[in-house]
């Protein structure tokens, strides 16, 4: 066996074990020893102190979490004038929530957002982290305010204004990227919101290539989708919806021949597959060995919130366990009509046997 080997298989047995102990158990010195570590910590084999071993199923969620207030009107939502609302508020962040709903669905996730030392922030880490959700690579930056989203509901639960406060993700940088870098690289698959500054976008996407880590990207909204780089090389996955994909495409979208013409402008820039989520008129799917058109399931609409992140994290778990494209896009349609059913932006009910066996009532 190699030293390389010898010195994690140690590690494993006692992930508190000391360098000098590494040395006298593998014959060699002490210096030695630590050169073997920064290697395997670079090549993400380890991450960092007391040597946390990797984990080959960790899906790792970069970007937003912030609280999200929605104002749901008991009338017709006038404009310029005061309505009636009733008022919620919730765990959200497109990042968080992907992370929340993956680990629902049995898969090991990790988010690495940044929040206030606020109530809003602890309240969102201790919430997240009893979802199941390692929250340990969260900044939290003690001179800022947590983001916040609301939303204004129409009786019938469509959104009609959204309002972000969201100046905390300027204080990203790329250096803190790089300095949890061996986490990163431990990771199977990153998940990036476009919360995040352009800079730190354009070093992910690219590190993640230059390392062969699949990346799934959702651009958040038409004016974050303009933060992405024009060159998207290694990213595995775009999630855009129909205004996002026009500003990715550079073509408007009226039709469904609209949506092959702009996923074929879309994988011009290098991306491999892209979902383009089209509301009531359900997802038009896109690659290289498939593509076509999926209406939605039918359900009762309660609260359209969440329904994106639903259809996003489903679907990347159907990818994850190594589903075509298109039976892919079918359990993110359940997880979005699961999803749609309540009040809530996550779905208590998200299960790996609930949203295959609504696929299955379907088909």
């Amino acid at each position: 066996m190699d030293k390389e080997k010898q010195i994690l298989e140690y590690i494993k047995i006692n992930p508190f074990i000391s360098q000098q102990e590494l040395a006298s158990k593998v014959g060699l010195s002490r210096p030695a020893v630590a050169n073997y570590i920064a290697n395997l910590t670079k090549r993400g084999e380890i991450k960092g102190r007391a040597y946390i071993l990797r984990e080959e199923s960790s899906i790792l969620c970069i970007g937003g979490a912030n609280t999200d207030r929605k104002a749901r009107s008991n009338q017709k939502v006038r404009l310029y004038s005061s309505n009636p609302v009733k008022i919620t508020e919730a765990c959200g962040g497109i990042a968080r929530n992907f992370a929340e709903n993956l680990s629902r669905l049995g898969c090991s996730t990790t988010l690495m957002a940044c929040v206030g030392d606020d109530k809003e922030g602890n309240w969102i880490l201790n919430e997240t982290k009893r979802q199941g959700v390692d929250v340990s690579q969260v900044w939290v930056l003690p001179t800022e305010r947590t983001g916040t989203f609301t939303t204004l509901l129409d009786i019938n639960g469509e959104s009609i204004v959204s309002m972000a406060d969201m100046n905390i993700y300027e204080k990203i940088t790329t250096s803190m990227f790089e300095e949890k870098w061996s986490y990163i690289i431990s990771s199977q698959a990153v998940f990036l919101d476009t919360n995040i500054p352009k800079e730190c976008l354009s070093y992910l996407i690219n590190r993640c290539r230059d390392e062969n880590i699949p990346m799934y990207i959702d651009p958040v909204s038409t004016a974050k989708a303009r933060k992405l780089p024009f060159r998207l090389d290694g990213v595995e996955l775009l999630m855009p919806n129909r205004e996002e994909a026009e500003i990715l495409a550079e073509i408007k979208i009226e039709s469904i021949k609209d949506c092959q013409l702009a996923c074929e402008k879309i994988r011009q820039r290098g991306v491999q597959k892209v979902i383009i989520t089209l509301g009531d008129q359900g997802v038009y799917y896109f690659s290289t060995e498939e593509s076509g058109h999926l209406p939605p399931f039918k359900t009762d609409v309660v609260d359209v919130t969440g329904a994106g992140e639903a259809f996003s994290s489903c679907a990347i778990y159907g990818i994850l366990n190594e589903e075509s494209l298109f039976s892919a896009c079918k359990l993110g349609l359940a997880g979005a009509a699961l999803t749609i059913q309540t009040e809530e932006s996550i779905s208590s009910f998200l299960k790996p046997e609930k949203i295959h066996e609504i696929v299955k009532n379907f088909s």
